[in-house]
């Protein structure tokens, strides 16, 4: 079922009253309606939509119910719930591009291996809702969901750069392509080692975009496509979601296009490192001691800890530019879901200032953070005997922060540097959002950057 939103209300709008628990009498309804709630034991539930009938027997409008605790994101059960037709909200909501933007998110389906489903739900724009931003946020979201959702036989290294590309010529910005043997020749070392074993060359995606003297933005997404462990292979349960092992380039890409479509005065520049760690006479291999391109000398404790090593020729490839803002989104550890769950990706980064607007940004719009701490005594675990460091820890503690340890060792002339440890994944279906792909943090970042460089 399509949700799309209008700007105008059409002649055969039907009413949505949102009415919160324990509000039933407050909400200005009818006593035809409100008797009909009572009835059918309506109190303003959190999620629960119960339609009105007319007179003739028709439907003549709808409760929507916003539970004790509202949900800011809650108006996205409307795109599934609600018949098909057209819709307006009986009267003002608190936050209008939250509101229009939940209902889109939430008629959001992945429908790329099944048929289209031909119904939609229109629904008339919310007073005071920024129309243009609101679909702008939808489509973004819509792209790093289906990028998520697509599985690797159509999402490798040649599929990703295409994604890219395609998005790189809708706003006129320029791409290259390092790919193959040719990793080795441009110095990006452990980009190649992971990726060789892969049926597709791996590559580094390169897009830039806006004029040379703007501030430099600079985005790094992991573009693992699919990962096996390597060498030190999955268990197959493991394995069965590694198809979002990309979900940082997804996001970063969906990120980068929000920024060109609202044409934000920056230098943007987005590098993912695309691969597949897979499994072949070629492999790299545990104890393998692989040279970065920053010169750092790495030890290869488990090949399963694949992602921080191709972002780390990335990284370094960025620092070099010394961007403004250097920020970077990846799939990397399963110990941030131990440690905060799927819903809630944690951030480190090396400015304060930064990531408190970070975290503002994502209270203002619904898109939850958290950050953690960049714990200098945890970088003795990542210590190695034959190198300059291991790609992992023995102990098993600290996995994320370790990780994000791991990355910093790259980022050593950029003032602002975060790093966005995400799940990519919603295992549970919301409101807002189906189980599958998902886009994280890439909204708070979107009004950060917004703020910060603000579009003539």
């Amino acid at each position: 079922m399509a949700a799309e939103i209008t700007a105008r209300k059409s002649r055969d709008s039907k009413p949505i009253w949102f009415v919160r628990k324990g509000e039933l009498e407050a909400a200005g309804l009818e006593s035809a309606t409100l008797s009909w709630a009572k009835a059918n034991g309506f109190e303003g539930q959190a999620g629960r939509v119960l339609t009105v009938p007319g007179v003739n027997g028709e439907i003549a409008g709808a409760l929507f119910g916003l539970g004790k605790d509202e949900n800011r994101l809650a108006a996205g059960k409307l795109a599934t719930a609600l018949p098909e037709g057209a819709w307006h909200i009986a009267g003002a909501v608190n936050e209008p591009d939250l509101t229009a933007l939940s209902f889109l998110l939430g008629g959001y389906k992945f429908t790329r291996y099944t048929k289209k489903d031909k119904t939609s739900i229109n629904l008339t724009l919310p007073e005071g809702a920024d129309k243009a931003d609101v679909k702008r946020l939808a489509k973004a979201v819509a792209l790093a969901r289906d990028l998520i959702n697509t599985p690797t036989n159509d999402m490798g290294p040649v599929a990703l750069e295409a994604a890219v590309r395609d998005v790189a010529d809708e706003h006129k910005a320029s791409v290259n392509v390092v790919k193959g043997d040719a990793l080795l020749k441009k110095n990006f070392p452990m980009i190649h080692a992971v990726g060789r074993a892969g049926s597709e060359e791996p590559r580094l995606i390169d897009l830039e975009w806006g004029k040379k003297n703007a501030p430099k933005v600079t985005l790094v997404g992991k573009g693992v496509c699919f990962d096996t462990g390597g060498l030190d292979i999955k268990p197959a349960s493991s394995m069965l979601l590694m198809k979002k092992d990309m979900g940082g380039a997804a996001n970063v890409l969906a990120l980068a296009q929000l920024i060109m479509d609202a044409k934000l005065p920056v230098r943007l520049r987005l590098l993912i490192p695309a691969v597949e760690n897979s499994i072949a006479a070629n492999a790299f291999r545990p104890s393998d001691v692989l040279t970065s391109r920053k010169g750092l000398t790495v030890e290869i404790g488990n090949t399963d800890a694949e992602g921080r090593l191709v972002l780390a020729d990335a990284l370094a490839l960025a620092d070099e530019e010394e961007p403004e803002i250097l920020i970077d989104m990846a799939t990397l550890t399963g110990a941030a879901r131990v440690a905060l769950g799927p819903d809630l990706p944690p951030f480190y980064s090396n400015d304060d200032a930064f990531a408190w607007d970070v975290a503002a940004s994502a209270t203002a719009v619904a898109d939850p953070v958290w950050r953690m701490p960049l714990w200098t005594p945890y970088e003795a675990k990542l210590s190695s005997r034959v190198a300059d460091m291991n790609n992992v820890t023995t102990d098993g503690f600290a996995g994320s922060i370790t990780a994000a340890l791991f990355l910093q060792r790259f980022v050593t002339k950029t003032k602002t540097w975060a790093h966005f440890d995400i799940f990519g994944w919603n295992p549970v279906e919301k409101a807002h959002s189906p189980i599958g792909g998902e886009a994280q943090a890439i909204r708070a970042l979107y009004r950060l950057l917004k703020e910060r460089y603000p579009a003539s």
